[in-house]
């Protein structure tokens, strides 16, 4: 583990007030050209060579493709050197407050020049076999994202718990039942009455989120791609929370070795930082 890094430079106090407040930040020249060039060419090795959790998100019929992948750290040296040492996890310290943070998972998702698949308005907490107050999710792209195709979140949702989660392609609510969780209100139809913010990016650029902020993203028009990689940090207080469902990503097994309410003390959830 490496102490945490004073990142001052990147994300000042307001910075952390508007993370803490608004549950999304986003973070200028985070990653230099050569740490973006690494993770390019890990996405593509990636691509090359998936892991069995890799995934197909995009309907048949669409004219690009969305596709997603998990926890190739351990295999894919580009990943891991940008999860160990990059600055990305200083940031998550101090927008936390944390005094240890800890890798959960990557996350690769792609979507190819022409994909209409939309990422639907959704929160991440229902995918996660993880409970706590604290967390963040990093979220970067390796190729330029206008405004069009990046990543949008409804400020402040992550203050009011959760919303009920349902399947991206059919809208299912297969973990709860109907009507027992409040909806994600239908923000695409009246977009001037909610508080969005998203904003575009180039490669070096990146967006922290907390895991219960509501957010989606379009599809990606005509001829550019969207290759975004994402690290998935644990700070002090998250506690293994087994699923009744299938999390996203799984960790078959873990709830043999780690019981319910148990700190993520596990050598799948390397301690990336320390202060």
């Amino acid at each position: 583990m490496t102490p945490a890094a004073d990142v001052s430079d990147l994300v000042d106090a307001a910075a952390i007030e508007r993370y803490r407040a608004d549950g999304c930040v986003v973070v200028r020249s985070l990653f230099s050209a050569d740490e973006v060039a690494a993770v390019r060419r890990g996405i593509e090795r990636n691509l090359a060579d998936p892991s069995p959790l890799f995934g197909v998100a995009s309907r048949d019929d669409d004219p690009g493709r969305f596709v997603e992948d998990f926890c190739n750290w351990q295999r894919i040296e580009e990943f891991r050197a940008i999860a160990f040492d990059s600055r990305a996890a200083d940031v998550a310290a101090t927008l936390m407050g944390s005094h240890v943070v800890r890798l959960y998972h990557d996350h690769l998702l792609v979507k190819e020049p022409g994909t209409r698949q939309p990422t639907p308005w959704h929160q991440d907490q229902a995918d996660y076999n993880v409970d706590g107050v604290d967390n963040v999710s990093m979220w970067m792209p390796v190729d330029p994202v206008p405004a069009e195709s990046t990543l949008e979140f409804w400020a402040g949702s992550h203050r009011g718990g959760w919303l009920m989660p349902r399947t991206f392609l059919t809208e299912q609510a297969r973990w709860f039942p109907e009507g027992s969780l409040a909806e994600i209100p239908d923000i695409e139809a009246d977009r001037g009455a909610f508080d969005i913010r998203g904003w575009a990016l180039e490669p070096g650029d990146a967006v922290f989120f907390h895991m219960l902020t509501a957010h989606h993203a379009y599809g990606v028009p005509g001829a550019s791609r969207r290759r975004v990689f994402s690290l998935r940090f644990l700070v002090d207080d998250a506690r293994h929370a087994p699923r009744g469902w299938r999390t996203s990503p799984p960790f078959d097994g873990l709830a043999d070795e780690l019981p319910p309410g148990a700190p993520m003390d596990h050598p799948l959830f390397p301690i990336l930082r320390e202060r």
